[in-house]
This record gives structure tokens, sequence and C-alpha cells, in this order.
């Protein structure tokens, strides 16, 4: 198992690597790769918070998340028969499409475009000199993971490939490629369906390509197809309930409405300076402060960039040659009137 583990990861890798490398060079472009080289260290800096905190959430996650599934049970809403209810034979209605292309591209999706999703826009958006659209990426994706844990925890709900209550259900992703099992199953839980977050972060993505279609018309314009791919592809290989999406698709919409209000308006470094020793935060902020005035570039590029913008402002302050003969000739002009009138 573990075997065939490492195998696909290293057929994922290979796969997303020349994904990635193709739509960076069509959607991002060389001008904004040379520029990143540049500025990367103050970005970095500006970005670093957030991606802590993300880091952290996901390692939290990672780490709890089966220790929490005893409390789940304990203190969760066991909601499988309801959702079958509701929804009656609807992921049957999806699986009533099935053709071996359409397994074929449901399975890719699932599996290469979620992964590729999930980290094209961080490179992309990380490429744009103002870091705001990336810090807003980074913290959807906290929201994302991080209210997911929540209600994976208060909601128990077998997806419909590990329910008896919808017999008839096929399970596409396995049958057609069975190693596919130890990837789901080292990041996926048969009670932890609700919400979707391959639904939650693929619209989350979709949601932020729209708010960037300026800067990157091409990536919106895969971007939102992918999403939707992505959202149908978890009901055609019956591993989310129809519910599970709606609510992937209202914790998107949640996530990124927050985002953008809570970037600019709430500092982590702040936060930490208020819990813990101010003379450690301080230390932070100033290595951040610095790092994002360009003090620490590799080239000196913001230090430069400081003094070409000083010898412009002088330059246009100074008279040029031209405009010191054109006063003096004013002058001597106007000089023999004045003595006339004092004549």
């Amino acid at each position: 198992m573990i075997s065939g583990l490492f195998d696909l990861l290293a057929q994922v890798a290979i796969a997303i690597a020349c994904m990635l490398a193709i739509t960076i060079s069509a959607c991002v472009g060389r001008r904004r790769l040379r520029t990143t080289r540049r500025e990367w260290r103050g970005r970095v800096a500006r970005a670093a918070p957030i991606a802590l905190v993300l880091i952290a959430v996901l390692l939290v996650n990672r780490t709890v998340r089966d220790g929490l599934q005893g409390l789940s049970w304990d203190i969760g809403f066991q909601v499988t028969k309801y959702f079958r209810e509701i929804e009656g034979t609807a992921i049957l209605w999806f699986q009533s499409f099935a053709s071996t292309e359409l397994t074929m591209y449901f399975s890719f999706v699932y599996i290469y475009g979620y992964a590729f999703m999930l980290i094209f826009p961080v490179i992309a958006y990380f490429a744009l000199s103002d870091t705001r659209p990336l810090r807003e990426l980074l913290t959807a994706y906290t929201l994302n993971y991080s209210l997911g844990l929540v209600l994976y925890v208060l909601v128990v709900a077998y997806g419909p490939r590990n329910t008896e209550l919808l017999p008839q259900i096929d399970t596409f992703l396995y049958t057609f490629r069975p190693q596919y099992q130890y990837l789901t199953g080292e990041v996926n839980r048969s009670v932890n369906v609700f919400p979707s977050l391959h639904t939650s972060l693929s619209a989350t993505i979709a949601i932020f390509a729209y708010r960037t279609r300026d800067e990157y018309p091409k990536w919106f314009a895969l971007a939102v197809p992918l999403a939707v791919s992505v959202a149908a592809s978890t009901m055609y290989l019956g591993i989310h309930w129809a519910i599970d999406v709606l609510a992937g698709f209202a914790l998107a919409a949640v996530a990124a409405f927050a985002s953008k209000r809570l970037v600019g308006r709430w500092s982590v470094t702040k936060e930490l300076d208020r819990r813990f020793d101010s003379d450690v935060t301080t230390r932070i902020r100033t290595a951040t402060e610095t790092l994002t005035d360009g003090g620490v570039d590799g080239d000196g590029e913001g230090k430069r960039r400081a003094d070409d913008e000083r010898r412009d402002a002088d330059e246009r302050s100074e008279p040029t040659g031209d405009a010191v003969l054109d006063a003096e000739s004013t002058s001597n002009s106007t000089e023999p009137e004045g003595r006339k009138r004092e004549a």
C-alpha cells in the first residue's frame, strides 16, 4: 500500500508540475515573473503571517481530525438518512450519464484538477506586486479549512458510496483506478462529507478568479468551468450528496466575503503583540517592514527605486537651460520700458 501511495503521489506531482508550467507561461507571463524575482522578499514578508496561520490550521486539521471522530459521534447530528430522504435519487441521476470518457474526465478533475486549482492561484497572486489578492486567498483557504473542521465535528454524514441507503450507487473512481483509494484514504473520512471542501475551495478560487479577471483573464476563463467540474465530479463519483455540494458553495461565499473584510482590518502581528511578548512581535514587525521596504532585497531594488524617484523630483524642480535663457531675455526686454516710465 505504501509503495502504491508513493507511486501515485509521484504521478500526481509530475502531472501537476506540467499543468502549472503550461498555465504559468500562458497566464502569468515573463514580465511578472521577472518583477517577482526582484521583489519576492517583500512579498513573502507581507504574506508570511497569514501563510503561517494557514499552515497551523492544516497541521491541526491533520492531527486532530481522527481524534475528533469520537467527539463527533457524541455531540454531532447524524443526518445521513435525512440527506437520503431529501435528495432521493439525485446522485443516481448524475450517474445515469456514465460513460468511460466521463469517468476518466471526472476522475482526473477530482484528483489532478483539484490539486492544480489549489496551487496555481497562490503562484499567480504571488506574481502580482499588490499582495492583497494573495493574502485574501490564503485567508479564505484558512476559513474554509477551519469552518469545515467545525462542521465535520457537528455533522455526522456518510457519503453516498459509504451508505447502505443507496445500494445502487457506483464507485466509479475506484473501479476506474483502484489505487486512487490509497490517496483519498489519506485525506478523506467516510463520515466527513458535509460540507464538500472540494466544492468550497474550488468555488472560492473561482470567486477570486472573477475578482482578478482584469489581471488574469485567461485564468478566469479556465477556473470557472474547472470549479464547476470539480463540484460535479464529487456527485458523479458518488463521494458527496448534492446537499454537501450546496453547503460547499455557501461556505465558499462566506470565506470569500469574510477574507475581503478581514484583510487590512486585522493584523496577525498585532494580535500576537496583544497576547504574547511584545518584544518578540516587535522584532517580527521590524523584520517584516525591512523586507517590505526593499532594504533586504538582494539587488537593492527598493533602495534604487527610491533614489530614482528623488532624482526625478529634483530634476523637475530645477529650471532647464532654455528656461533660464527665456527668463533673462524677458528681463532684458522689459527693462527699457521701465526706464521710459521713470523718465
